[in-house]
């Protein structure tokens, strides 16, 4: 990987919870290419990936484990969010039909100069706002 690459929350849960073996595999060598220097998320998705985590994984985690997590992807770069980025979901909404949550990973992936975003839920192949999606599970 030479430009930095968004990863999408679907890739960190893939890569930390149990129960999807091959999408582990997957998301795991996704990460670790490159050591990984080049990866973004944004602080929705880390809370996503913690909300998922404490709430929707089977079983569901203790915070402790939640946390162990967090500190796990805690070399990733992070892209906060802040009124411009929601502004800019709102366009990405406007401009590609897209739902509003992910128009704002499109708007953070943006925001971080980011060549492409790496992602289950958006159209693979389609770029938004210059950074282009691609589905590592395809």
């Amino acid at each position: 990987m030479n430009a930095d690459e968004f990863l999408d929350t679907s890739i960190l849960l893939y890569a930390y919870a149990p129960g999807h073996p091959e999408k582990q595999t997957i998301a795991q060598e996704l990460m670790q290419r490159g050591g990984g220097e080049n990866l973004v998320v944004s602080t929705q998705v880390l809370a996503e990936f913690a909300s998922a985590l404490l709430h929707k994984t089977s079983p569901v985690m203790h915070a402790e484990a939640v946390a162990e997590m967090l500190d796990a992807v805690g070399w990733i770069r992070v892209v906060g969010t802040d009124t411009g980025t929601v502004r800019r979901a709102v366009e990405a909404r406007a401009q590609y039909g897209v739902h509003f949550y992910d128009g704002m990973i499109i708007a953070a992936a943006e925001r971080a100069r980011c060549a492409r975003i790496w992602s289950e839920d958006l159209n693979p192949g389609q770029t938004y706002f210059g950074v282009r999606v691609e589905n590592p599970f395809q």
